[in-house]
């Protein structure tokens, strides 16, 4: 007789969830919509709803109010959906939530007002941002694992915690160490050179066949085609520090060590 399969009424998986970063250097309402107008162009269709989470790291949060109904609402007329709130301080913490956005990477201590050693230099009020890698440090020599295919995007510096890197429609490769609270994140097969100790998702547009390659596994989550596998209590002993490979044989996720046929 077959077996039946029985009905979940949920399932979890990883998502991957590109999103705009718009880094803001105040918080007037008027000098806001003027640098969007700028930034567009005029263009109603210059962004196409998509969702935007709001960096505060370059403002001075000591004196300002930030009035989170009317960013909302302005960011809304140029086709940006705001989900999150980076680098805010814990007294905001309450009225982020009220409006229903989140708190990328949590809150912190309100900042005393910095004394002004130099005059800075005249710039827009907000910027619209990709991530960029940080400065480069020191990788161990690479392995070899198989090849990435063409039209791979290539990182050659070090992924900083709270960094995000995409590749869309393509292999990542990455010749220096993912950190802890880093997350890469590819439509193909992810290849990391170096230590890999933050969050790697491969296959994010549904590649079951896509791997995850590591010389030195670290990693606080791997994930192929949305199945995922966190180590909150650690690593495999075996795997520590090993060169592995991650796969996906039907809902489970296999780590190897590479050019080993144990899996684990």
């Amino acid at each position: 007789m077959a077996k039946i399969q029985a009905h979940k009424p949920v399932e979890i998986k990883i998502a991957t969830v590109v999103a705009v970063a718009i880094t803001l250097r105040e918080t007037e309402l008027g000098a806001l919509d003027a640098a969007m107008r700028e930034i567009t162009g005029g263009e109603d269709d210059y962004f196409d709803n998509e969702f935007a989470v709001v960096d505060l790291a370059n403002i001075d949060l000591a004196d300002q109010a930030i009035d989170w109904k009317a960013l909302i609402a302005l960011f809304k007329t140029y086709r940006l959906n705001l989900v999150a709130v980076r680098n805010a301080t814990t007294e905001m913490e309450e009225a982020i939530l009220a409006n229903g956005l989140s708190l990328d990477g949590g809150v912190k201590p309100r900042r005393e007002p910095a004394v002004e050693i130099a005059e800075a230099e005249p710039e827009l009020p907000l910027a619209i941002e990709e991530p960029v890698p940080a400065a480069v440090e020191a990788a161990p020599a690479p392995v070899a694992p198989p090849p990435a295919k063409p039209g791979s995007m290539i990182v050659d510096t070090p992924v900083r915690a709270g960094q995000r890197i995409y590749a869309r429609g393509c292999d990542l490769v990455i010749t220096a160490a993912v950190n802890n609270g880093a997350e890469v994140i590819a439509d193909g097969s992810i290849h990391v050179y170096a230590p890999l100790r933050g969050r790697a998702l491969a296959g994010a547009s549904g590649d079951v066949g896509a791997r995850i390659f590591a010389q030195s596994m670290e990693a606080e989550l791997v994930s192929i085609a949305g199945m995922y596998r966190t180590f909150d209590e650690g690593l495999p002993k075996n795997l520590v520090h090993q060169a592995v490979q991650v796969s996906l044989d039907g809902d489970r996720i296999d780590l190897r060590i590479i050019g080993s046929a144990a899996r684990t």
